[in-house]
């Protein structure tokens, strides 16, 4: 059941990214305003983060878990990648916004989880060669690193619809989690840049890259959708009046003012509002805020389930091991066939933004293994000195 679920889940995500990049999206996002499935989808986020954090870690230290296949603990992982990346595409819309009604609330709080993991990311290296499962932890630190970035845009988008969220959710974002402050300390650490080797490196497009020197100064996606999520918090009406512009909150909004170069305002022309406002912030001291909310509405969803399952990690773990994680080879070969049509090879293709590489040595590919369809080649030679490696793959894919 569980899988049918995450099938149904990917496809809708595939399906988002094509409508989106044909400016289409519109059929979908009234698809889930109409059956309200954005809250089931956040419910849905939050368990598999749950999931994470408290069966995982247990699931990988247990004597007896040994599994054939690591995939079906993968697509477990790859689930909650899947439903940030379909709301990231859809909650751009304000009707999005307002489906998510009292959960999004929960939403709040999973992004303000994930964003301040990236601001305390740590970036030493990881060992070479893991092998299971610490392969698998490697791979879903990975994903988490991922995911949090695409959480930083969703987090953004819902900043745009300020004036329409339910009641309590500013207040939540601008004083029980403090955003505009931890949202300052992603753009003086910027998580998705680094330097390497005297080279200068940025992660953009789900993948790491070297930048030339004439492009060290131009603005990414990610650094935008920080600088756009301090404009809706800062500058409306509405935040300022709630938000406490206390010494510490000040201090800390000022070093913005450092970042707002000539080069980096002809990028985003509305920074130069926001330089205003820090140059007026720096010379007065706001009034505090209005406390005129008597009841706060509290998110349920990951409380809910923490109470739910208190105490059963490990039985839920161990319960999981037996009849989830190790299907026989049969179980194993049916699954490979349902995921190869979920991942349908014609669709991959048309979302990818390069062209396909060989799985051996990297160059461009235009040769494909013809048995599973899967792996891609430059030249035969590759391909027969890749075959033993991608044999028992291929069996079972094909």
């Amino acid at each position: 059941r569980w899988l049918r679920q995450h099938e149904y889940v990917e496809k809708l995500n595939m399906h988002g990214i094509l409508s989106a990049s044909a400016g289409q999206e519109q059929l979908l996002t009234e698809l889930l305003v109409t059956h309200a499935k954005i809250p089931v989808l956040i419910g849905e986020l939050i368990s598999v983060e749950i999931w994470k954090h408290k069966v995982f870690p247990v699931l990988c230290r247990l004597e007896d878990f040994k599994p054939r296949s690591t995939f079906p603990i993968y697509v477990v992982l790859h689930h909650e990648g899947s439903i940030i990346n379909l709301l990231e595409t859809v909650f751009f819309f304000k009707e999005i916004c307002e489906s998510a009604e009292d959960s999004i609330l929960d939403l709040i709080d999973y992004c303000h989880r994930k964003l301040t993991l990236l601001a305390a990311r740590s970036t030493k290296a990881q060992a070479a060669d893991p092998v299971p499962p610490q392969e698998l932890q490697k791979q879903a630190e990975m994903m988490e690193f991922e995911i949090s970035l695409k959480a930083l845009s969703v987090l953004r988008f819902i900043t745009d619809q300020v004036d329409s969220l339910p009641l309590g959710a500013l207040t939540r974002m601008l004083n029980t989690h403090n955003l505009p402050c931890l949202l300052v300390e992603l753009v003086e650490h910027c998580p998705w840049s680094c330097w390497e080797a005297g080279k200068l490196r940025k992660f953009e497009n789900g993948t790491w890259h070297v930048v030339p020197p004439e492009d060290q100064m131009k603005m990414t996606k990610l650094d935008g959708q920080v600088w756009l999520a301090l404009l809706n918090l800062l500058l409306s009406p509405e935040c300022q009046r709630k938000y406490h512009f206390d010494g510490f909150n000040k201090s800390q909004l000022l070093k913005l003012r450092a970042f707002l170069t000539d080069v980096l305002i002809d990028q985003l022309p509305n920074l130069v509002e926001m330089q205003r406002f820090l140059s007026y912030l720096a010379v007065t001291d706001p009034a505090p805020p209005k406390k005129d909310l008597i009841i706060e509405q509290v998110p349920v969803i990951w409380d809910r389930i923490l109470k739910k399952n208190s105490g059963k990690w490990e039985a839920i773990a161990k319960h999981q091991v037996k009849h989830a994680f190790s299907p026989t080879e049969e179980e194993l070969k049916l699954q490979a066939r349902r995921w190869a049509q979920t991942y349908s090879l014609d669709m991959m293709e048309a979302l990818a933004a390069d062209k396909p590489r060989c799985s051996l040595c990297g160059a461009e590919a235009a040769k494909r293994c013809s048995r599973c369809r899967q792996e891609w080649y430059c030249t035969r030679a590759c391909q027969v000195q890749h075959w033993q490696k991608h044999k028992p793959a291929c069996n079972l894919m094909a």
